[in-house]
């Protein structure tokens, strides 16, 4: 409504307390006392305006020499004949007392449901909510698409077609390189694993010769590549995030190293029905620690040899290198005898890191993989099988990993060969638990009982075996704080071996 309109409102208002003999009864919306009622002897009003999206109405009684003075300055009607959809309306009546109370302007619902205001409100709406919809669509297309350039920079050797690259007068392509000197070229700086370039096509290349093992995720092979062996480890297609980790864990700057097993390449195969996920590593012919030490034993030497090479591997791992090139802190989370493998010198090295943890020192944090798995229940430390470890803390993953290794050290210890005396293969706890313990059967043994694989007097006889029984308890602490770290395992293994050359 405008200022007249006002205007009016206010005028009638001082009217309406002018004494007189009023004929005509009107609905009052500002006249509480008279039970919301006027009297004139002109005409009872009726005006709507809208307020906020909401309609108000105003009900008054006017004198008709008010309205006459209005419409002779203004024009007729000016006050009992106002309508605009967009402002209000108002409209006169004096036939019957409350007539004003029931005045209906048509304009109200038709323009309340009106097409034109029902499009406006949606575009108010559209115009909320697709700049939301988009950011959120171009959000996912741009996770989408990192997490597609991420697996394609792990194998983007998966299209093997015909535009692969190939470049056979390139000395790292050349097929008349070997295995080992290939290698020897690539990786001996700070990086782990072939090229890429190199990656790209080497499931087409590999000839594979026997299973030698059957792991969760599916079987490991002995290949043939470029005059060597090789191992191919083959996931199956539903565990991809399984083969992605390890692969991912396996190409951390600087991690290659003599007692690390050696990654060579990740690669996918597609045979028209399934898709392969192969991980390539080196190939050692003794198998694993569990395979070796269940057909050897070793004597005094082999068992130091083992267990410093095992300790030094878990060193580099626990360890971080600082710089623009440097190697984050990793804790392996399965260490166990069949994740180890023995290598023709009969030393060791670390492999299956498909569970392992990084740590950021920038914000001290650990990349946890997404997934239930979380080791081998005989071989985790208390803290773990009772849940009481604190997942935020990386020290507390390097401390599970020693409690793992001082059981290693168990297993090795048993097959030493002292004086023809030794004693036959076991895994730790064979004794106290099941072939395969559920975890509450591992927790009652390991948390409440506080049992420890059992140590022979015998080994208290002799240097090497006493000098394994201290460093294995010193690992398996209950508290875990009180364990050692795999870098003053591995300083004191190699004084010890260092003391025993100089005897000999």
């Amino acid at each position: 409504m405008d200022t007249r309109l006002i205007l009016l409102v206010l005028i009638a208002c001082v009217c309406q307390n002018i004494p007189g003999a009023w004929a005509l009864l009107c609905k009052c919306d500002m006249c509480p006392t008279t039970n919301y009622t006027c009297e004139t002897e002109g005409y009872c009003f009726t005006a709507v305006n809208w307020n906020n999206g909401k309609m108000k109405y105003i009900y008054r009684c006017y004198d008709s020499d008010i309205v006459d003075v209005l419409d002779k300055k203004t024009g007729p009607s000016i006050l009992c004949n106002e309508s605009h959809p967009e402002k209000g309306a108002s409209s006169c009546c004096s036939h019957t007392d409350y007539c004003n109370a029931n005045i209906v302007f048509k304009f109200v619902s038709t323009y309340a449901e009106s097409p034109s205001n029902f499009v406006s409100n949606l575009q108010i709406v559209l115009i909320v909510l697709i700049p939301i919809l988009l950011i959120c669509l171009l959000a996912a297309l741009y996770v989408c698409r990192s997490m597609h350039v991420r697996r394609r920079g792990m194998h983007h050797h998966l299209g093997h077609g015909d535009d692969s690259i190939e470049a056979p007068d390139h000395p790292i392509l050349s097929k008349s390189v070997s295995l080992r000197h290939l290698i020897e070229m690539t990786t001996s700086g700070s990086g782990s694993g072939l090229p890429l370039l190199v990656q790209r096509s080497i499931a087409r290349q590999i000839q594979l010769v026997e299973t030698i093992g059957q792991g969760r995720f599916g079987e490991v092979h002995r290949g043939r590549w470029r005059g060597g062996n090789v191992a191919v480890k083959i996931f199956s297609s539903r565990e991809e995030r399984s083969w992605f980790r390890e692969a991912e864990i396996y190409q951390t700057v600087m991690l290659r190293h003599d007692n690390i097993l050696g990654f060579i390449a990740a690669d996918n195969k597609d045979n028209g029905t399934w898709t392969q996920l192969w991980l390539i590593t080196d190939y050692h012919e003794h198998g694993s620690l569990f395979d070796f030490l269940s057909r050897n034993t070793v004597d005094t030497s082999g068992m130091i040899r083992m267990a410093l090479s095992i300790a030094t591997g878990l060193a580099h791992l626990h360890m971080d290198i600082m710089g623009t090139q440097g190697k984050p802190a990793i804790a392996h989370r399965d260490l166990k005898s069949k994740n180890i493998l023995v290598k023709s010198n009969i030393t060791c090295a670390i492999g299956d890191l498909g569970l392992a943890v990084r740590h950021d020192v920038t914000d001290d944090t650990v990349d946890i993989p997404l997934k239930d798995r979380v080791g081998t229940k005989r071989y985790m430390a208390p803290e773990v099988l009772d849940e009481s470890m604190n997942i935020h803390h990386f020290d507390s993953f390097k401390r599970a990993d020693v409690y793992a290794l001082g059981l290693i050290f168990w297993e090795i210890s048993r097959r030493c060969n002292v004086g023809g005396i030794y004693d036959e293969y076991q895994l730790p706890f064979y004794d106290a638990v099941a072939p395969d313990p559920p975890i509450e059967e591992m927790r009652r043994v390991v948390c409440i009982e506080k049992k420890r694989p059992n140590i022979p007097n015998r080994w208290q006889s002799y240097d090497a075996l006493h000098m394994m029984t201290k460093l294995m308890k010193e690992c398996w602490y209950h508290n875990a704080t009180a364990r050692l770290t795999a870098l003053r395992i591995k300083k004191t293994l190699s004084n010890f071996r260092a003391s025993e050359e100089i005897k000999m």
